[in-house]
């Protein structure tokens, strides 16, 4: 998958990568998935598009707020052959003309007390007082279906928050993993697959190591062979 990037904006990491193939677990325990998708801040659209990609039957939607990543994920949906519906705007103001049956996001999840750029642009893709996790959380829950399936990844320091705001949106916590940087360090990111209005029980994975040394896990290693991205940087 060809991926155009802006060198002077947001550029997507590893954790969108893992966060994909952690999407891709937890779809294993349904069959015929299909309906509306929707990637949150869609940025240069990787995450909707590597799923849309996998999962022929969903129908792509995406919402970002800034323009130059508007572009970006239409050129990226438009170079790789995946049809998608792109909302231009802020996502907890936005009135969709429709509700969706799985909503995926690698959303801005740095607290207010973390060390902010100067670039305006990352402030917003990096930092959650653009989008506080209540208002995110909240908001998803009241574009889903019954049932509706919920996957993101946030800052491991938040995780009772997490879990806190997703009870009182009435979502149902059915899979948590935790990615480590090393097997030695301390977990930075966690991976959570809600779903909205049921009673399932949480299963937690096995946690995802990074690195090995200095180089990337075999575990690292074989997410990125199955996403098979490449970036292409320019600068708009």
């Amino acid at each position: 998958m060809l991926l155009y990037q802006d060198t002077q904006s947001y550029c997507y990491n590893s954790d969108t990568h893992f966060l994909y193939s952690f999407i891709c677990e937890c779809l294993k325990d349904f069959k015929n998935i299909g309906g509306e998708l929707l990637d949150v801040g869609s940025g240069c659209g990787i995450l909707g598009l590597l799923i849309a990609r996998d999962y022929k039957k969903l129908k792509l939607n995406q919402i970002e707020i800034y323009p130059k990543m508007q572009f970006l994920s239409q050129k990226n949906s438009e170079i790789n052959n995946i049809d998608s519906r792109l909302f231009c705007g802020n996502f907890s103001e936005f009135e969709f003309d429709k509700l969706f049956d799985f909503v995926v996001s690698n959303p801005p999840f740095y607290h207010k007390g973390s060390i902010m750029s100067e670039n305006e642009h990352l402030k917003k893709a990096r930092y959650n007082e653009s989008l506080p996790l209540e208002t995110f959380i909240s908001k998803v829950s009241k574009i889903l279906n019954n049932g509706g399936k919920f996957a993101f990844c946030y800052d491991v320091k938040q995780i009772v928050d997490i879990m806190i705001c997703l009870r009182q949106s009435n979502f149902a916590i059915e899979k948590m993993q935790f990615v480590h940087p090393k097997i030695d360090k301390k977990s930075t990111l966690v991976m959570v697959f809600a779903r909205k209005n049921t009673k399932s029980l949480m299963n937690l994975l096995p946690p995802l190591i990074a690195f090995e040394g200095e180089e990337y896990s075999q575990d690292a290693k074989n997410i990125y062979k199955k996403s098979a991205t490449h970036s292409i940087k320019v600068e708009l």
